[in-house]
């Protein structure tokens, strides 16, 4: 696929969902996204591990018998990478859910995710007072956040290959933020990093990635400030006129980001199996 069409997708003449349009920022950047018609195909190269960096995004909802036929297409797809040990199926259907139960009968586990949005922003009720939200600066702040962002790994992940997959991660991001594409955010508590974020742009749109917060502080209202902060810094610094981000419907971050001014505008279904303790 040409820039020019890959900027096409992202301007939206193909993707509805301001999720799914809003991640191409980031696969544009060192990945690829090529146009079957009924489905996209993303892929990130130098990242295998990358479970929603290399998938394929469909233009219907999944109905009875498209798990076969959606696992047959990714298998096809990724043939040439022997690295690639998972399947990652999404769809940009106008936040319909479809048929699952053939999905997760066959192993996959179902995402629900609200994608929320601001042209402007607000101070969350809980906020941490004392923690300082800044852009990261220098080797030893980016080794920091990678090692924070492995520390918030989900247990169904296995704890190796999450780390290279990580490591790769934010390296990305680092070389984006060099590009001038955006910043990654550190929130410190007496020198310590305690959460972070990252904030990436195409034009006036902003995108935020991977909010966490270290486990020995959660709940102190430390996610709220940094996004606050993070926000306000995109809308007057980077110019920004739109913010995106995305979350697990289910879980409470999204209620800290609709705290600080965020809506929800869309729903996102997604589909995901790998390898188990390998």
């Amino acid at each position: 696929m040409s820039k020019g069409q890959a900027a096409g997708l992202d301007k939206g003449l193909r993707l509805r969902s301001p999720g799914l349009r809003s991640e191409m920022i980031f696969h544009r950047f060192n990945g690829e996204v090529i146009d079957r018609g009924a489905y996209l195909v993303v892929r990130t190269p130098d990242n295998p591990g990358f479970y929603f960096g290399n998938l394929l995004v469909f233009f219907e909802a999944p109905g009875k018998g498209s798990a076969a036929v959606w696992r047959a297409l990714f298998a096809a797809e990724f043939a040439d990478n022997r690295e690639i040990r998972h399947c990652t199926l999404a769809w940009d259907a106008g936040g319909v859910r479809g048929e699952l139960n053939e999905l997760a009968a066959a192993g996959f586990e179902v995402s629900q995710s609200v994608v929320l949005r601001a042209s402007a922003v607000r101070a969350p009720a809980k906020m941490h007072a004392g923690v300082i939200v800044r852009p990261l600066a220098g080797d030893e702040d980016w080794r920091a956040a990678a090692a924070l962002q492995i520390a918030c790994r989900s247990e169904v992940y296995e704890a190796a290959r999450y780390a290279v997959f990580k490591e790769l991660q934010m390296a990305r991001y680092r070389e984006m933020a060099a590009a001038g594409l955006g910043q990654w955010f550190g929130a410190f508590l007496d020198g310590r990093l305690v959460g972070d974020l990252g904030l990436f742009r195409e034009a006036t749109l902003g995108r935020f990635q991977q909010v966490e917060t270290h486990p020995d502080f959660f709940r102190q209202g430390i996610c709220g400030r940094l996004v606050y902060e993070a926000a306000r810094y995109g809308l007057e610094e980077m110019r920004l006129s739109e913010l995106v981000m995305v979350a697990d419907e289910h879980y409470h971050a999204a209620r800290i980001y609709e705290s600080a001014g965020f809506t929800p505008v869309a729903r996102e279904y997604s589909a995901c199996w790998w390898e188990r303790g390998k």
